[in-house]
């Protein structure tokens, strides 16, 4: 398994973790059957938003002796009332439940406290105006929280939920066929194959979309992944809006070429689909490359924008290509040069005012982007 760092948290996390949706409706003794297989294979990083009573009790018991094994992503917001799962906003359903996720899980302490689903601006003036966010920064504060999260499929609502510099963690729907839609605040949309014929969808990554990856990145903030395979459809060409099918190695591979992206979470429903996903650390680079797929599918081609493929490398003088088209993508879509991403773009060996204007990575390109005049665009930018 290969590690990233969960962004300024300084946390190590598998860059493939689990989900949860796989546990509902199992025995415990599935779940940590589940558990101990995604242990087994490397995986630290776990997404626990459900209340369901057994699904926490199976995390629980799976990590009684070894809670150091198991970064814990999970839910605040999410409660069973009347045996059945609530998103809440009210304080006096949202502290019981939080409580008893910690009876559950046995355990004194959550990695990421992640605000459970914020998808309207209404809702997010609820969360982020009223009690809701005091009692996850008291929670942070007593140290039974260790980092602050807020779950959304809206990169506007994710956009100020990193501006407020209260989150650390973004936990947002990534894949290329979301990548093309514009922020909404209906998340059905994404689902619907009739959203991909509206006028306004693209064929390069939106504008907000891509302004939530590049502030996550700049501001350290770090983004982990939900819906990489868009609930399936991206796997199958008859219900993928691209009308070509996807595989598991190249939608996760999408999903961690994305700027800020630490970890994906997979959609795993059983062992071997949870072997599947954690086997991409050993797939090659040719069965990882998506970048043909989404060149030339039937509907929605990406062009013109860098999609960070790598496909123009090798650079004739060395420039790394991709690098630099991430920190002036990361400049662009803030309107500044953030100090950081400065530092960033100084410590490359070769700068983007090297490029001899070959034209030889254009030639390679699958999106048809100009790259001489992105790499001079760079040099303006940075000075270099």
């Amino acid at each position: 398994m290969n590690y990233r760092t969960l962004g300024r948290t300084g946390i190590k996390v598998s860059e493939i973790g689990l989900g949860s949706e796989a546990f509902v409706n199992q025995t415990v003794e599935y779940g940590i059957d589940l558990i101990n297989a995604a242990i087994d294979a490397g995986v630290n990083y776990f997404d626990l938003y459900n209340p369901e009573p057994y699904v926490r009790d199976a995390f629980g018991r799976a990590m009684e002796g070894r809670r150091e094994k198991f970064v814990m992503q999970a839910h605040l917001c999410s409660a069973w009332v009347d045996g059945q799962y609530k998103r809440t906003r009210n304080i006096d359903e949202v502290k019981p439940a939080f409580a008893d996720l910690f009876a559950r899980l046995q355990t004194d302490y959550i990695d990421v406290g992640m605000i459970h689903y914020v998808d309207e601006q209404k809702d997010f003036d609820e969360v982020f105006g009223g009690p809701v966010i005091e009692f996850a920064k008291e929670q942070k504060a007593a140290g039974r929280i260790k980092f602050i999260g807020m779950s959304t499929h809206n990169p506007r609502i994710g956009i100020q939920a990193v501006k407020s510099n209260v989150v650390d963690v973004i936990m947002f729907s990534v894949n290329p066929a979301y990548d093309i839609v514009p922020p909404n605040e209906d998340v059905d949309i994404l689902f619907e194959k009739s959203t991909y014929e509206l006028p306004d969808v693209l064929s390069s990554t939106d504008p907000e979309r891509q302004e939530l990856y590049s502030l996550c990145e700049s501001q350290g903030v770090a983004m982990t992944v939900m819906k990489p395979y868009g609930g399936g459809a991206l796997l199958k060409a008859e219900e993928s809006p691209f009308g070509a099918a996807m595989t598991v190695n190249q939608c996760l591979h999408y999903c961690l070429t994305r700027p800020g992206v630490a970890t994906v979470l997979a959609g795993a429903h059983d062992k071997e689909q949870l072997l599947q996903a954690v086997a991409y650390r050993d797939a090659s680079d040719e069965e990882k490359d998506y970048a043909k797929l989404l060149s030339s599918c039937p509907a929605h081609p990406f062009t013109d924008k860098c999609m960070y493929c790598g496909h123009c490398a090798p650079c004739t003088v060395g420039i790394d290509i991709t690098t630099v088209n991430k920190f002036a993508d990361l400049c662009q879509a803030q309107g500044t040069v953030p100090e950081t991403v400065r530092e960033h773009y100084n410590a490359l060996a070769v700068k983007a005012g090297a490029c001899i204007g070959c034209g030889q990575c254009e030639a390679r390109c699958p999106f048809e982007v100009k790259i001489v005049q992105h790499m001079q665009k760079a040099q303006e930018l940075f000075g270099t």
